[in-house]
């Protein structure tokens, strides 16, 4: 995710460390640099840093944490009206939004976590958050459904496939081009497969289904059995 430094709402202090740990990492590189290293750059105490910053590794994804809340607000802010599957697209554009609010740092940030492994882990687990939030939501949405857990599973794996496919693509590229153009054609896929009244329309035919009970004794025989159940439905 890209840095939002033209917040005013975000402390100076905040931007100072990430601008300082960057220029650190680029210079030393991820696992030779210390948090020492990074606050006597910004010129600030410890404190200071953990203030902002649980470890090393949150200074490099430094707006995660609000995004995801950002993205759990507006799935909840969602009528009932709304294709679940049009709004959690919509919120995986939240995420994307952010990274193109600076590509200089997410690109940088990109070619970092290609490079380490911790940090990749922990991209990984972020991910994994975003999934989940985004299948939570549909689970309650299509909790009238038989195969709603599944379905929300999938739909909810499928975003976010198809958000990183164009991330990826954005960010392997140096960061050039418009990256939301690139991640409405991906969405579009998702909820061309998924969304609209496709869905209803599984539920009504899953209820539409004839069901047929037959009563014949043990000894009747098979082909008089199906007899039956054929003559019932010629009926209906």
């Amino acid at each position: 995710m890209g840095t939002a430094s033209t917040n005013s709402a975000k402390p100076a202090m905040r931007d100072s460390l990430i601008a300082a740990a960057f220029q650190l990492f680029l210079e030393r590189g991820y696992e030779q640099t210390t948090v020492d290293d990074i606050v006597t750059l910004a010129g600030v105490g410890r404190r200071s840093f953990f203030r902002y910053f649980p470890s090393k590794e949150d200074v490099v994804f430094p707006d995660h944490e609000q995004c995801l809340a950002d993205m759990t607000r507006f799935l909840a802010a969602s009528a009932d009206a709304d294709d679940p599957v049009v709004r959690v697209c919509d919120a995986a554009r939240l995420v994307m939004r952010m990274y193109a609010e600076n590509p200089t740092f997410s690109v940088q940030r990109y070619r970092l976590t290609r490079e380490v492994t911790g940090l990749r882990t922990y991209e990984l687990s972020v991910v994994w958050r975003y999934e989940k939030t985004l299948g939570d939501y549909l689970r309650t949405r299509w909790a009238d459904r038989r195969d709603g857990s599944l379905r929300a599973n999938v739909v909810a794996a499928a975003v976010v496939a198809a958000h990183n496919h164009a991330l990826r693509h954005w960010l392997r590229s140096g960061g050039e081009g418009d990256p939301l153009a690139t991640v409405d054609d991906a969405l579009e896929f998702v909820r061309s497969t998924w969304g609209g009244d496709g869905g209803a329309a599984e539920a009504r035919a899953e209820d539409d289904e004839d069901v047929v009970v037959v009563i014949t004794k043990r000894s009747t025989p098979m082909w008089r059995v199906v007899r039956e159940v054929e003559s019932s439905l010629g009926e209906n």
